[in-house]
């Protein structure tokens, strides 16, 4: 199968066919593409173009498409759109994805397009799912599974088995429940096909299941079915009752949308934003940081203002100080990033003293690796061995800070559940500029003798 890749002359010629109503020719090329292809397509058509495609195909494929249309241009297609049609579409979706589209409808449109699903189960399903918070294992799950009571045999677990799975579109495990819905265990495909038919489901059962709480952190969940390598994981409310199943595709969008927003915490940017968004969002996710790093240049300033005797004095000081200013940044951002990750993957271990201290270890050895180049080149170039040591000493000095400070800021943060990514970037940068030019000035006074 030959990769999709988007073009400009495909969109140019959907858009031609679009302009012409040639819908014959439209559903024959879009059967072609996955719906994940169409997705792509539609988010480059206009608004008015894309809902003629989605009313245009069948609701089967339309649906998923919806779930994966850029979350502005979803809004304005449903938007146009009517509440029967938005019903239609809904009707084909798994309850998770369904309840995710009615969770961004106007609140007043949500009540309509919910009495229009046919369907009553499914729209029971997915107002359950709404009353969740979005943040929450239960926000997240869906309310497909196959589920068997422990009192059945295998004969008739089979048959209930075939009725429940025409409304799950992947079946990953079994999952036993007793008369309460309390869940109980699980078995998989492989086990029942291999027990005999008169077997009791409560001998055969592995009762050991994986499972979490409906109100448990995303990121919680995925560190577990990360770490069991699990496909799909069951979730209990406060009871223990079986209420849904989070699966593995659930899990991906997680871990992708908390790698976007750490690695935009890490740039300096406070909120979730996207390169599409209005320059006024943009400048209020960016704003705060820049100003934050206008404060640590002032600060940097006023302390390069106290040493102005010994920098007039020494001139060759002030040339140095950029050096000093980016190898404090570098290697604070090298520390914490480390550790920001080991977090994020469950990976750290020991005490926090432990920790900083390997780092300082690790920052003493690369800072006097780096001392030892940097004083050669400096002597040789000015032929002034005090200066030279003078600057070579401050930069073991103040690598090894950068490291613990680097390494502290995001352990202490984790401690006080604040997300530690917001350690990154420019924060660990401007207080390490700061501390970094004040150890540079006061070690090159007490060895210079200013």
């Amino acid at each position: 199968m030959i990769p999709f890749k988007l073009t400009d002359e495909l969109v140019t010629d959907i858009q031609g066919l679009i302009a012409d109503q040639n819908d014959a020719k439209l559903r024959l090329m879009m059967k072609e593409f996955h719906y994940a292809d169409v997705a792509e397509i539609t988010n480059e058509l206009g608004v008015e173009e894309a809902t003629y495609l989605i009313k245009l195909l069948n609701s089967e494929k339309t649906s998923d498409v919806l779930t994966e249309l850029d979350e502005d241009i979803r809004e304005e297609v449903l938007s146009n759109l009517s509440p029967k049609e938005i019903a239609g579409e809904l009707e084909e979706l798994d309850t998770d994805d369904a309840a995710d589209i009615v969770g961004e409808l106007p609140k007043e449109l949500v009540q309509e397009v919910i009495s229009k699903i046919e369907d009553r189960e499914h729209a029971k399903d997915i107002v359950d799912l709404l009353r969740y918070d979005e943040d929450s294992a239960g926000g997240l799950m869906a309310k497909e599974l196959v589920k068997v009571r422990d009192t059945w045999n295998v004969l008739a677990c089979m048959k209930e088995m075939r009725e429940q799975a025409e409304n799950v579109t992947r079946v990953h495990s079994i999952y036993v429940v007793d008369e309460e819905d309390k869940l109980m265990g699980r078995f998989s495909l492989k086990d029942l096909l291999t027990a005999k038919n008169s077997a009791q489901i409560k001998d055969v059962y592995i009762p050991k299941v994986d499972a979490v709480n409906v109100n448990e952190n995303p990121e919680e969940v995925a560190k577990i079915m990360s770490k069991y390598d699990l496909e799909a994981i069951p979730v209990v409310d406060e009871i223990g009752r079986l209420v849904g199943r989070i699966t593995i595709d659930d899990i991906v969008d997680v871990i992708k949308e908390e790698a976007d927003k750490d690695y935009q915490m890490a740039a300096g940017i406070s909120q979730d934003v996207e390169a599409d968004d209005s320059i006024w969002e943009l400048t209020r996710a960016r704003l705060p940081w820049l100003i934050l790093g206008l404060i640590g240049g002032l600060g940097a300033a006023g302390i390069m203002g106290g040493f102005e005797e010994m920098i007039s004095k020494h001139a060759i000081l002030f040339f140095f100080t950029p050096l000093i200013a980016a190898m404090a940044g570098n290697v604070g951002v090298q520390s914490s990033a480390i550790i920001v990750q080991g977090l994020a993957n469950n990976d750290l271990k020991g005490s926090i003293s432990n920790r900083l201290i390997k780092e300082m270890l690790l920052a003493l050895l690369n800072g006097v690796i780096l001392a030892a180049l940097l004083l050669l080149f400096t002597w040789f170039w000015k032929g002034d061995f005090y200066t030279a040591l003078a600057i070579s000493v401050s930069l073991v000095a103040v690598i090894v800070v950068a490291g613990i400070i680097g390494t502290f800021i995001p352990l202490f943060l984790h401690k006080r559940d604040i997300d530690p990514a917001i350690a990154t970037g420019p924060f660990i940068t401007t207080s390490n500029d700061i501390f970094g030019i004040l150890i540079y000035f006061w070690i090159a006074k007490a060895i210079l003798g200013i």
